[in-house]
């Protein structure tokens, strides 16, 4: 790749409930090492790393964009913008904003949309599919990936080729677009040989989607362009407005444009691609043992074939298990027959319905200053563990209804409390009276842990007063 007009857009907004109970919509697939020790948006991000690509812009949730921009920073992407949604909208809402940043400064300027968490073996034959896509984009076509198909999956949609190009060798028309399948249609498409898995990435110029926008979307554009007008800069992201966004219907760009277009076109590629869409999927990418098996963490196999077992925490062992998913968190356990990997989904509908934290947030929670999680929770009491990063600092803030007891386990602490400031080490501690004005710092080179012992009526995350906060949260 020599072009340098090309601007990767990673859309980052899904949780990925079907690998629950690592994924969850507080830290989703995209933000864990699943498939190398990178995070999905490490990988999906290198990809588009060095000559031939403009710095990339991250579409995500605002709840995220800390954690993405430390790991983006992790993987050395230097000068990514990252736009925040402030609500959810899907992927048209989301890739019209970035058009639309990116024909401000140049609208014939080609885009590169992806999600932020599929796996790609083959990089040189993404880029070299990449090269015949932005060419055929520079004539005013939407062109998408096609997947060469390896079986007859459900799990993805399909697209129907149509005549060869004569402006873009490598590439076709687009006959039709398919939903996701039942087994025998399946079946009978990748018998065909006429149709592809639609890999969900997309490569156009910012002129020809806002043109298609308008066309088949006209209710999509006036939204998100109210949107990125009214933006307004937030340490190093960038948020839309808020209304106007929420007045964009929710729609895929598949569904808005792709499905309707008669400029559609796509590139049959064979890159090694998966959507790593389940426990099945990351069975099927992952280094297997003499028995099929895929293990990570600690785990004891005995009589174990053709499974993917995974332990976060504890010592895990199996015996005579045979084609089963076993995945172990702090908080949750996973068992199930591979066969119904896409059905992880129920299970995380109906704990949410239950009203149970563990469908949607870790024990551990991370912030920009690092991470807390709670050990032991009891009747007006809670015992956390805190890590600051080094050279971070929380918030000066108050509580109305808790009083707290740190003390240092690792590192070096820098206490305010009311107006006196404190340096603590290793097994000293202070108190904090309810209602104190107070903050915690690690002006030291390592990371900084404490246990903090709350006490009071209310424990509630929300009984927090900022009143003076870095990373601009008051």
């Amino acid at each position: 790749m020599t072009d340098t007009t090309i601007v990767p857009v990673i859309l980052s907004g899904g949780s990925g409930t079907r690998l629950w109970p690592v994924s969850r919509e507080s830290f989703p697939k995209q933000l864990w090492p699943l498939v190398s020790e990178r995070t999905m948006i490490q990988e999906t991000a290198v990809r588009a790393l060095g000559a031939g690509f403009r710095p990339p812009i991250v579409v995500c949730n605002q709840e995220h964009r800390f954690l993405i921009a430390e790991q983006l920073r992790h993987a050395g992407i230097a000068g990514a913008r990252i736009l925040l949604e402030p609500v959810g909208r899907n992927s048209a809402p989301a890739i019209a904003a970035a058009a639309l940043l990116v024909a401000e400064e140049d609208p014939d300027s080609v885009l590169w949309m992806m999600a932020a968490d599929a796996a790609i073996a083959d990089v040189p034959a993404l880029h070299k599919a990449l090269t015949i896509a932005a060419q055929v984009a520079r004539t005013g076509r939407i062109v998408t990936f096609g997947m060469r198909p390896t079986a007859p999956e459900t799990g993805y949609g399909y697209i129907e080729t149509g005549e060869p190009l004569a402006d873009g060798p490598g590439a076709f028309t687009v006959a039709k677009f398919l939903e996701k399948p039942d087994q025998a249609t399946a079946q009978r498409l990748v018998a065909g040989g006429r149709h592809l898995w639609n890999s969900g990435m997309f490569v156009f110029t910012a002129r020809t989607l806002l043109q298609e926008l308008d066309t088949h979307a006209p209710d999509v554009l006036p939204a998100v362009r109210s949107a990125v007008a009214g933006r307004r800069t937030d340490l190093d992201f960038i948020r839309l407005d808020e209304a106007a966004f929420a007045a964009c219907p929710s729609i895929s760009l598949d569904y808005a444009v792709a499905e309707r277009s008669s400029r559609a076109a796509v590139v049959p590629a064979d890159i090694g691609w998966s959507d790593v869409g389940s426990w099945n999927a990351l069975w099927e990418l992952g280094d297997k043992d003499a028995n099929g098996n895929v293990v990570i963490g600690d785990a004891v196999l005995e009589g174990t074939e053709n499974c993917y077992v995974r332990s976060d925490t504890m010592l895990v062992a199996t015996v005579g298990l045979k084609d089963i998913v076993l995945v172990v968190t702090n908080d949750a356990v996973l068992a199930m027959h591979r066969d119904h990997a896409q059905d992880v989904k129920a299970i995380v509908e109906r704990l949410k319905a239950a009203g149970r934290s563990q469908a949607v947030a870790h024990n551990r929670t991370y912030r920009p200053w690092g991470f807390y999680e709670s050990l032991i929770q009891g009747d007006r009491f809670q015992v956390k563990r805190i890590v600051v990063s080094p050279g971070r600092q929380l918030s000066l803030q108050s509580h109305f209804h808790r009083a707290e007891h740190w003390v240092v386990v690792n590192g070096t602490a820098r206490v305010t409390r009311d107006q006196d400031t404190l340096i603590l080490r290793e097994n000293e501690s202070v108190y904090l009276p309810l209602g104190c004005v107070h903050r915690l710092e690690n002006p030291g080179r390592i990371p900084l842990t404490l246990i903090e012992v709350q006490s009071g009526a209310y424990l509630g995350e929300d009984d927090i007063v900022r009143l003076e906060d870095t990373y601009g949260r008051v």
